[in-house]
């Protein structure tokens, strides 16, 4: 038991009311004193506009309130929570399989190196880049 005290490293200093604890041999640490922090701004975030909640619940309220056939729209969010609730059993249902998990990660890993390489890593790559998600986004708003 001695032996193993002797060759245990010295414990961290810790000062306790601005003194050294009891053991003098230890170094003093320099701690700022409150005179010294230096002083922090605190910022405080305020909407300017609608927040993101209101604006998403009037969009739905707008649909439902333009929509003449409310039954296909509640058949819509059904077929959704039915997707949702699928999607997520598949994915456990793939997790269980012993070696399918790390090969889809070993893909992902390839393919996350593959579009670094080919789209993020030099200027005209990201330009292309830009111009083809403006241009499908463009083509899906029907512009």
């Amino acid at each position: 038991m001695a032996s193993l005290i002797a060759r245990l490293p010295s414990p961290p200093l810790m000062l306790v009311n601005g003194r050294q604890p009891l053991s003098g041999t230890l170094q003093k640490l320099a701690v700022p004193g409150i005179r010294e922090r230096k002083v922090r701004l605190g910022v405080t975030p305020k909407a300017t506009g609608e927040s993101s909640e209101s604006s998403i619940v009037k969009s739905v309220q707008n649909v439902w309130d333009k929509s003449e056939d409310r039954v296909a729209l509640i058949g819509l969010g059904f077929a959704g929570v039915v997707a949702i609730w699928a999607s997520i059993n598949i994915v456990t249902a793939i997790d269980r399989i012993p070696i399918l998990p790390s090969i889809l990660e070993l893909i992902g890993i390839l393919f996350s190196s593959w579009f670094t390489y080919r789209y993020l890593l030099f200027k005209p790559d990201r330009e292309e880049l830009s111009r083809t998600i403006s241009k499908s986004i463009s083509d899906i708003l029907g512009q």
